[in-house]
């Protein structure tokens, strides 16, 4: 079955949840508050459809598979360093290159020459096999049969 719809009625109830941020016809966006509690009654032991229940929401409307969904980001949103906090807002996904320190500019440079530094033993050594390879494949070994 392909993705269920939000009809306007359905968005305009959701809305009046305290706990969503934003609704779409195709998704829902909920608070950090809301992210945090669900985390914290499920780590309590509540099943994921009693948290919604008990949190106004009609879990009919939601269906099994955003209820699911929404466990298991939440579930992830717990292990970051930003929590549930929403860290989209304001940010582009591109890291900023304006407005840094000189030491932020220092440390993202380090970082950055540490990748390339790993990146060139890799080819390095992808480099030495592909030749080993080569050697092998032109000159046998004497105790290959």
């Amino acid at each position: 079955m392909g993705k269920k719809y939000f009809t306007l009625e359905q968005q305009k109830a959701l809305k009046r949840n305290q706990y969503v941020k934003n609704v779409t016809e195709k998704s829902i966006t909920y608070t950090d508050e809301f992210k945090e509690d669900f985390y914290y009654e499920y780590l309590k032991g509540k099943g994921p459809t009693q948290i919604m229940r008990e949190m106004e929401f009609d879990t009919s409307v939601l269906g099994e598979k955003r209820i699911q969904s929404i466990t298991e980001r939440v579930k992830k949103y717990s292990q970051r360093p930003d929590g549930f906090k929403d860290t989209r807002e304001g940010s582009s996904g591109r890291p900023r290159t304006k407005n840094l320190t000189i030491e932020d500019q220092l440390e993202r440079l380090k970082h950055q020459n540490a990748l390339l530094k790993q990146e060139n033993e890799f080819l390095k050594k992808l480099e030495q096999n592909e030749r080993r390879a080569q050697r092998n494949m032109h000159h046998p070994s004497k105790n290959s049969n």
